[in-house]
C-alpha cells in the first residue's frame, strides 16, 4: 500500500465505485424499483380473480392436480395468505421459483390453478442485485485501475531498477529504449545522463593522473638541487617534503588506476588473505594481530583487495599503535573488523574520512608517512567488489573499521 503504484490504483478505483454508486443510487430513486412487499396488492387480487373465473366459467382456467414444484417463497407465501385472510379470502396458496419462474399455485375444488408471476422482483430483492451489480463493477474497475496505475509509473520504475543497478564506478548502465512514449523518453534521459556523467568522471580522472604525472618532473629537479644544500639539517628537510610530495603524486596516479581498473574478479579465501597480510606486516614490525579467522570466500580482485586491507592495517597499526583484525562470516555476509588502541576521529570529522588527502590534524601527523589516500583507495577497492566500509570511533577510546563483503559459494582459486 505503500508503493505509488497501489496509491494509484486505490484512488482510481475509489474514485471510479464512487461514481457508480452515486449513479446507482439516483437511478434506483427515480425509478423506485418494486419490493416484494409491494407485490402482494396484485397477487391478492390475481388470486381472486382466478378463483371467481374457476367457479364461473371453469373452462376458462386449466387446473391441476398438483401445485407446481420448485423453491416455495417462505416470505411471499406467508404474506400472500395472510393479505388474502385479511381481505375474507382465505386460501392456501402457494408462491414457489422453478427454473428462474415465478409460479403461484391456487387451490381450488378440482385441484390447482397454476399461473406465472410476471411482475414478482428477482429472488433476494432489488438490493441483491445491485450488491451483485456493485461487486462485479469493482472487480472490473480495480483490474482496469491496476494496468493504467503500472502504465503510469513505468517511467518511474525505469528510473527505480536504473539507480539500482548503479555499479561501483557511478555509471548508469544503458537502458533498452522501447516499450510507451513515456518509457522510451525516460530511457533516452537516463542514458544520456549516464553517458554525461562517464565523460565528467573520466575527465576528472585524466586531470589527476595527468598532474600526478607532471608533477614528477618538477619533483625531480627539487631533489637535485636539494642535494646541494649545504646545511645538512636543511637538505634533510627538503628530501622529506620531497618525499612527500612524490607520495602524494603516487598516490594520485595509483587511484585513478583503481577507479579505472577493469581486472575480473575471482573467488578469494578472505581469511587466508587477511592471515597472509598480518603475517607480512608483522614482518615489517607493524603491530597487527588475528583474533578470529572465520573461512569465507569472496568474490573481488585479488591484487585491489589485498592493496585494500593492506592500507586499513597500516592505517590502524600507525595511528592506532595496534591493529586487531578479526574474519566473521554468515550465510550471506563477511564481515572484517579491524579495530585499535588510538584517540579515534573527532565526531564532526569522521565523515570526511573518505575523503582524498583527509588528515585529522596535519601538524601531528607530519611524522607519519603517507598522502591521506589509503582509506580513500580502500573504499573505491571494496564498493568495487560489492562491499561497504564503516569507520566509527570505539569505546572509551580507538577507532573501529567494518568491512562487509558479499559471501559466494564459488570455490576458491588455491591461495597466493
Amino acid at each position: 500500500m505503500n508503493t505509488l503504484r497501489a496509491k494509484l490504483a486505490v484512488l482510481l478505483t475509489v474514485v471510479i465505485i464512487s461514481v457508480v454508486c452515486i449513479l446507482t443510487g439516483i437511478l434506483v430513486y427515480l425509478f423506485d424499483p418494486p419490493n416484494e412487499r409491494e407485490a402482494i396488492a396484485p397477487l391478492v387480487d390475481q388470486v381472486e380473480l382466478l378463483t371467481r373465473v374457476g367457479q364461473v366459467a371453469p373452462r376458462l382456467v386449466i387446473v391441476q392436480q398438483a401445485a407446481a414444484g420448485g423453491e416455495v417463497e417462505t416470505n411471499l407465501t406467508a404474506w400472500l395468505r395472510d393479505a388474502l385472510t385479511a381481505r375474507g379470502i382465505p386460501r392456501d396458496v402457494i408462491v414457489s421459483r422453478k427454473d428462474d419462474l415465478a409460479l403461484l399455485s391456487i387451490p381450488v375444488d378440482q385441484g390447482w390453478i397454476v399461473t406465472q408471476i410476471p411482475d414478482l422482483p428477482p429472488a433476494g430483492g432489488v438490493f441483491h442485485l445491485l450488491l451483485i451489480w456493485l461487486a462485479l463493477t469493482t472487480l472490473g474497475t480495480m483490474a482496469v485501475a491496476l494496468f493504467f496505475a503500472n502504465r503510469m509509473v513505468k517511467p518511474l520504475v525505469l528510473l527505480e531498477r536504473a539507480i539500482e543497478t548503479v555499479g561501483a564506478d557511478g555509471v548508469l548502465p544503458e537502458l533498452a529504449m522501447t516499450g510507451p512514449a513515456e518509457v522510451r523518453v525516460a530511457a533516452g534521459a537516463l542514458n544520456s545522463l549516464s553517458s554525461r556523467l562517464k565523460s565528467a568522471m573520466e575527465s576528472r580522472m585524466r586531470l589527476v593522473a595527468a598532474a600526478g604525472h607532471d608533477l614528477r618532473t618538477p619533483i625531480t629537479r627539487m631533489r637535485l638541487r636539494a642535494e646541494f644544500v649545504t646545511d645538512e639539517e636543511d637538505r634533510q628537510m627538503w628530501l622529506k617534503d620531497i618525499d612527500e610530495l612524490e607520495k602524494i603524486a603516487d598516490s594520485a596516479i595509483l587511484l585513478v588506476r583503481e577507479d579505472s581498473g577493469k581486472s575480473a574478479p575471482e573467488p578469494i579465501r578472505l581469511d587466508i588473505l587477511v592471515s597472509d597480510l598480518v603475517d607480512e606486516l608483522r614482518t615489517l614490525s607493524y603491530d597487527v594481530t588475528l583474533t578470529n579467522s572465520a573461512a569465507a570466500t569472496a568474490l573481488a580482485n585479488r591484487t585491489g583487495l589485498s592493496r585494500a586491507f593492506r592500507n586499513l592495517l597500516i592505517n590502524a597499526s600507525t595511528h592506532g599503535k595496534r591493529a586487531r583484525v578479526a574474519v566473521q562470516s554468515s550465510a550471506k555476509d563477511i564481515v572484517v573488523v579491524i579495530d585499535d588502541d588510538g584517540p579515534g576521529i573527532p565526531p564532526d570529522l569522521i565523515g570526511q574520512v573518505f575523503e582524498p588527502f583527509f588528515r585529522v590534524d596535519r601538524a601531528r601527523t607530519k611524522q607519519f608517512d603517507g598522502a591521506g589516500l589509503g582509506l580513500t583507495i580502500a573504499k573505491e577497492i571494496v564498493q568495487r567488489a560489492g562491499g561497504s566500509i564503516k569507520i566509527q570511533n570505539g569505546s572509551p577510546r580507538g577507532l573501529i573499521q567494518t568491512v562487509t563483503l558479499p559471501v559466494t559459494h564459488s570455490l576458491p582459486a588455491e591461495p597466493h
